[in-house]
């Protein structure tokens, strides 16, 4: 049975620029740069802009695959699968999402005891980030959206910030540009493509989006507006680190903000880092809340007994990432899922719908 959502839990088609701009923000504040260093050299700018584009044909096929009438991935499931297996596929679902929201929750937390507070225990930290997101999910949808307005507004602010860097940058640092091959670029882009994980989650919430097929341009226009927010840092991040530096640069963009100096504050970096958590909590948030909507739909598990169970399972999660080694490989786990989830399983589902439709019409 299609998935119909009510009138009053639905918002305007075109916040989805919101959605999908809070979701692809947190990675700048990881090491994205140093990734895409390592296969694109000072040509990884070039990558950022190539996996930037290639996104738009997902997008392209969702809304195409989702609308007419509206549903979520949940009804295609049902609909190519059958009831059964198209609600295990579903509820498999449940773990991708859990480990996107895993993935941001325990990089903020290691962001906040190296750079703020070095003896600050995990479970201190991850106990309050939990009970903001407690708060904030059990909100609603409608809630989380007006948190993404903020965590898009809020870096938008702090991009200016680049200019001090910029300062200090030097653009020979960009030379000779398209010096590597075609490989090596999408190379670059599978390594750095976390950074654009979270679209995906459109998937879910599509339902809750008014004339959807009439708001397409705003998914495609916050695909650009963060394309152009990564190019833009990974650009001034080459011209002030040298390749041998950036190499071992773990946070580079924190890196860059170092050298900030206000007359009303010396350290920049303590007020970026802080006002992060307003992109932090709802790029956290969403996956969470697609979760517990897959459990409601599939499993009939209402949010308010989903929801605690999810957050503690996050929590107790987030301890188990005591050291940096055990976080670089769920990096790269999440590197090669999400890779494959996006450019080869929703290809897949849009190809298998479409010809499922096809033959449905002509046997009518």
């Amino acid at each position: 049975m299609q998935n119909r959502v009510k009138e009053n839990y639905t918002i305007s088609g075109s916040f989805v620029f919101f959605l999908i701009g809070v979701s692809q923000t947190p990675g700048i504040v990881l090491n994205f740069q140093s990734l895409a260093l390592r296969d694109a050299g000072q040509d990884a700018w070039i990558s950022i802009i190539l996996m930037g584009l290639s996104l738009h044909f997902i997008i392209w096929m969702i809304y195409k695959m989702l609308g007419y009438p509206a549903k979520d991935v949940i009804d295609v499931h049902r609909t190519i699968f059958g009831n059964f297996i198209g609600n295990t596929v579903s509820l498999l679902l449940v773990g991708y999402y859990f480990i996107l929201a895993l993935f941001v929750f325990r990089n903020y937390i290691e962001i906040i005891q190296v750079w703020v507070f070095p003896t600050l225990k995990t479970w201190v930290v991850g106990g309050v980030l939990i009970c903001i997101i407690y708060y904030a999910v059990s909100g609603g949808f409608r809630i989380l959206t007006g948190y993404s307005f903020f965590g898009v507004l809020a870096p938008t602010v702090l991009i200016f910030a680049l200019y001090f860097p910029i300062r200090q940058g030097n653009l020979n640092n960009l030379l000779p540009v398209f010096n590597h091959s075609f490989l090596d670029l999408l190379k670059a882009s599978k390594s750095s493509s976390f950074i654009f994980f979270g679209i995906e989650t459109l998937l879910i919430y599509f339902p809750f989006l008014k004339l959807p097929e009439k708001n397409v341009k705003w998914a495609h226009f916050a695909l650009l507006f963060t394309t152009f927010k990564h190019t833009s840092v990974i650009i001034v991040t080459l011209m002030y680190f040298s390749q041998g530096l950036l190499k071992h640069s773990l946070w580079p963009t924190l890196g860059m903000t170092k050298i900030i100096e206000l007359s009303f504050i010396e350290r920049f970096e303590y007020l970026f880092i802080f006002m992060w958590l307003t992109v932090i909590i709802p790029a956290i948030c969403i996956p969470i809340w697609c979760c517990t909507r897959i459990m409601k739909r599939v499993a009939k598990l209402k949010p308010r007994l989903s929801l605690p169970f999810l957050l503690a399972i996050l929590f107790i999660a987030a301890l188990m990432f005591n050291e940096r080694i055990k976080i670089d490989a769920f990096e790269k786990f999440l590197i090669e899922m999400g890779f494959y989830f996006i450019f080869v399983y929703i290809p897949f589902l849009f190809i298998i719908y479409v010809i499922r439709a096809k033959i449905g019409l002509k046997r009518k």
